[in-house]
């Protein structure tokens, strides 16, 4: 691609397919403020089937997801994506995300994976792309209006993700189209402190601006090293900056509780971060 090209590209990125993602349904958001909705990173119930997460979802009230591969495997036919389709829609759960996924430089590869979330119906794909995939996902996100949202992991082994920041992310995106941005996850950004990178969660959000496409939403006791149950004196997570940060860059998705702590029986603490989380919405409303 010429360099005039790639500029006209981006720029026309920018201005119609960002707008076209917006433009979804509103059946897609806005069930906890504005047009944010409340979701659940599927993970957090990894220990049971699709069938037992699906019916854990419903009992807390929680009507979004980001699946991971686990319970929609990739590989799945368009009978059985027929079929898992089904069994949201009966436990009225609304798959938004998919991931992380890794990306590299197979466009044919890459392209399968759009397939399967336009068959999904999912808004975007959290990721961890390889940095040379980047000229592929251009084409992808703007062939299928489908967001890729990279995802920081924090610390990594001895060291810290590729992508463990808001900066890291933005500066390897912000040449790219436009809806290629960030899941953000807060567990992570905290974790990052174990390094000695203090990120705050709100001003990550901020830093992405128009960029955020999902977000995992988690507390973390970098003490202890675990979850925490939002509000819980040893975690840092302020949720009521998250959400604010959130209703200012107009974030128009569902942000997803990713609880990894108790997974045999993770329910009764997610309940506390559910009620957490609504009843700081209801009040800042």
């Amino acid at each position: 691609m010429s360099e005039l090209t790639r500029r006209s590209f981006l720029q026309a990125g920018a201005a119609t397919a960002a707008g076209l993602l917006a433009a979804r349904p509103a059946s897609a958001v806005g069930d906890l403020i504005g047009d944010i909705s409340l979701g659940v990173q599927s993970y957090t119930f990894r220990q049971f089937n699709l069938e037992q997460a699906l019916r854990r979802m419903k009992d807390l009230g929680i009507k979004f997801a980001e699946f991971y591969n686990a319970h929609i495997p990739l590989n799945s036919t368009p009978e059985q994506l027929r079929g898992i389709l089904a069994l949201c829609r009966e436990n009225e759960v609304t798959p938004v995300g998919f991931g992380v996924q890794q990306f590299g430089t197979d466009h044919d590869a890459n392209k399968r994976v759009f397939d399967f979330a336009r068959a999904l119906g999912l808004r975007y794909l959290s990721a961890n792309p390889a940095p040379n995939s980047f000229d592929s996902l251009d084409k992808l996100v703007a062939e299928y209006n489908i967001a890729v949202a990279i995802h920081p992991h924090g610390p990594v082994g001895k060291g810290l993700d590729r992508w463990y920041s808001a900066e890291v992310i933005m500066r390897a995106v912000r040449d790219h189209h436009r809806l290629i941005g960030a899941c953000l996850d807060t567990g992570h950004l905290i974790r990052a402190a174990q390094l000695g990178e203090r990120l705050d969660p709100a001003q990550q959000v901020r830093h992405m601006g128009a960029r955020n496409f999902g977000m995992h939403l988690k507390d973390h006791d970098n003490r202890r090293r675990e979850d925490v149950v939002f509000g819980a004196p040893e975690g840092a997570l302020n949720v009521a900056q998250v959400l604010a940060a959130l209703q200012e860059v107009r974030f128009n998705g569902a942000i997803c509780i990713e609880y990894e702590a108790n997974p045999a029986d993770p329910s009764p603490d997610m309940k506390k971060c559910v009620d957490v989380i609504r009843d700081t919405a209801r009040r800042a409303r």
